[in-house]
């Protein structure tokens, strides 16, 4: 429910220890190196800066070529088992991290091997398709027993090609004479025919060679696309190719499958040349001598002392701990209870608090279950959410942290939907009732959940459900102006408090206090307050004493009183924000109503059909399709209102933000987190 306070850390190290230094660093992800490579102009004759950019570049190739290595493994023998997107990384040893790094040599002469097999399949797959498409091409000619080169003898001229469409001899025939009634003596064979194409051996005297060729040019004549020999001979050479190509292809696709039990070699280098990378990177920010290097950063105060002992037990350095200078802006870094911190994630997702602002986190956690359980608002979705979640949660241990939290979160969220069902009687909207009237014939159902709201029907009720919705409003803006207070009294700002708290507070509630004294109200919502007199004159009081501390306080940092009287004018027109913002609640009643309306709309589909063995199952798929897709847009629909409720009406009060987030040096892998 806090932000940790941040110590500011000054490591000087012998250069010969830089690299078990950096690593152990890498692995403890305590320490935020705030340490960046400087211009030329900045260095002196003591402290340099070493590229190590070249080095870097080395590393993040072997990445590439390590996880092509891997997709190509994976494409041919695809993992089998698994967590999935929730299974996060496996814990590795030191002592395993050190004998896979004595292999890295060799793991990436096997990165190399696989690439290159890759490479060698993919230009025999890319050759395959070539051969095939010459032996289509030959199919047509395979009753052709010459050459397709074949061009005549000494005295005559023969032409090997194709025609368009199915075409007879004696068409042929005529279309040569009308297009060269010179030439005599022509004939024809046609080796195939078919709707595309014919295929003919023209053979004339060679006298009458250049006539002819120009008239079947006009005939739209075609050589064979294929050639080099007869066409009998040519297949055979090319199923031989084919043959071999694809024993070739599956021999090489066997050799990449051999490697899959190494699957977990390839996936230790990325993570290894990952996290060389990342060291290097840093390597070229430090200060350094020839004997020696500085680290500068952040650390968490609760971890200083003992990343202090383990690096002074371990290596000769000298560490100094101090706390940041006024005028810093240290990261931030947040701590909750396990109620709240799953919440920490939609802070973060608006901005992290600055260094003169309180986590907001765990005021936050208060309503963000409350809201989206009332935007959902039906107990069988909750219970699918809970159980989801719990499942996902029990079987993935190793589940990375922002993931676990957001499942957590979804956990809360999937309660508080789950209590606002039993609440408003929605359990599958009215699925319980619609079963026992269609197909267990019940005529009158019981007056108890599921059948019946332990405390309304918000469908029967929507204007209760609108009032209900505008006081959790009023409660979480009051809420936060009740932050900005606490902040400000925190910081010895008290009159701030009065007049930027107290005087929102006596006008709103004021106001609160005047509506309900009127019989507008009072209908609308169905109250039967009887408020005397006196209620109404003692909320008009209160509400002009937080006008006019506004309007008189409200532009306080103007010397002019002109001025300042305008100021607190305008301060006072922030009302209508308010109106505004309470409006904004009217979201809860909104979709509420379309998650128990949709629903209740497909039970009524679901048992159109009657109670036979058609009307069951028609039931069944309609109940599982329509209730899977209203829980997954409402569920998304109340995630993202519960979000804007949040950052608009409930931040806009008293929070800025502006934090930088902490971000430790540490291990950026893929699959394997080494454990110190």
């Amino acid at each position: 429910m806090s932000v940790l306070p941040m110590k500011r850390v000054l490591i000087i190290g012998l250069r010969k220890d830089r690299k078990q230094m950096l690593e152990l660093l890498q692995r403890k992800g305590a320490l935020q190196i705030t340490t960046t490579k400087a211009d030329e102009d900045e260095e002196n004759d003591v402290f340099k800066h070493i590229d190590m950019s070249s080095a870097k570049t080395t590393f993040d190739k072997n990445v590439v070529l390590a996880t092509q290595a891997l997709g190509v493994v994976d494409a041919v023998v695809p993992p089998q088992g698994g967590g999935g997107m929730f299974a996060g990384r496996e814990k590795m040893s030191l002592t395993d991290y050190q004998t896979h790094t004595a292999q890295r040599e060799k793991i990436m002469e096997m990165v190399y091997d696989i690439n290159a097999l890759a490479k060698k399949r993919a230009e025999i797959q890319a050759d395959i398709p070539k051969y095939e498409a010459q032996l289509e091409a030959l199919s047509p000619w395979m009753q052709f027993e010459l050459p397709l080169e074949f061009a005549g003898t000494k005295t005559t001229k023969a032409f090997v090609g194709t025609l368009p469409n199915e075409q007879s001899m004696q068409q042929i025939l005529e279309d040569i004479h009308k297009n060269a009634p010179t030439v005599e003596g022509v004939d024809v064979s046609i080796v195939s025919a078919s709707s595309e194409q014919t295929c003919v051996l023209i053979v004339c005297h060679k006298n009458d060679a250049a006539t002819l060729e120009e008239a079947l040019r006009r005939m739209n004549f075609a050589r064979p696309v294929v050639s080099g020999g007869v066409p009998t001979t040519m297949s055979a050479e090319l199923q031989n190719r084919l043959s071999k190509l694809h024993e070739a292809e599956e021999s090489t696709k066997d050799k990449i499958a051999s490697y899959a039990s190494r699957r977990d070699d390839l996936k230790f280098i990325i993570d290894y040349f990952k996290m060389r990378s990342d060291k290097y990177e840093i390597i070229s920010g430090l200060s350094q001598t020839k004997r020696v290097f500085l680290i500068d950063g952040y650390i968490p105060a609760k971890d200083a002392n003992a990343l202090q002992s383990l690096l002074e037990s371990r290596f000769d350095c000298c560490i100094e701990l101090k706390d940041p200078d006024p005028s810093e802006d240290p990261p931030v870094k947040l701590k909750n209870n396990w109620y709240a911190t799953p919440v920490e994630g939609v802070v973060a997702g608006y901005s992290l608090p600055n260094k003169f602002e309180i986590d907001p986190t765990f005021v936050a956690s208060l309503f963000y279950y409350c809201l989206f359980g009332l935007m959902l608002s039906d107990a069988g979705y909750g219970l699918i959410m809970i159980i989801f979640c719990a499942v996902v949660l029990a079987k993935n241990k190793n589940m990375e942290k922002g993931t676990a939290d957001f499942i957590r979160m979804l956990l809360g969220c999937g309660i508080g939907t789950l209590f606002w069902g039993v609440m408003f009687g929605s359990f599958f909207g009215d699925a319980a009732t619609k079963i026992a009237t269609t197909f267990f014939g019940v005529t009158e159902v019981p007056n108890y959940f599921p059948f019946a709201p332990v405390w309304f029907d918000t469908i029967k009720e929507p204007i209760r459900m609108l009032g209900f919705a505008f006081i959790i409003g009023l409660i979480h803006m009051f809420t936060g102006l009740g932050v900005l207070a606490y902040m400000d009294i925190k910081q010895g700002k008290i009159l701030d408090a009065i007049y930027d708290v107290l005087f929102w507070y006596m006008l709103l509630i004021g106001c609160v206090g005047l509506l309900l004294t009127t019989d507008m109200i009072a209908s609308m919502f169905g109250l039967n307050l009887n408020l005397p007199p006196v209620f109404g004159t003692v909320m008009m009081v209160m509400a002009l004493i937080g006008a006019v501390g506004i309007i008189l306080f409200g532009g306080r940092e103007s010397r002019n009183p002109f001025k300042r009287i305008l100021k607190g004018l305008y301060a006072l027109y922030g009302i209508s924000s308010y109106l505004s913002d309470v409006l904004s609640y009217s979201r809860l009643l909104a979709l509420g109503l379309a998650t128990a309306v949709i629903s209740q709309v497909f039970n009524q589909m679901g048992t159109m059909a009657g109670n036979g063995p058609v009307g069951i199952v028609l039931f069944i798929v309609v109940f599982l399709l329509g209730h899977t897709l209203n829980l997954l847009i409402n569920a998304l629909g109340a995630y993202v209102h519960t979000n804007r409720l949040e950052y608009v009406e409930f931040f806009g009060k008293f929070y800025n933000g502006g934090g930088k987030e902490f971000t430790p040096f540490k291990e950026n892998t893929n699959y394997y987190n080494v454990q110190e």
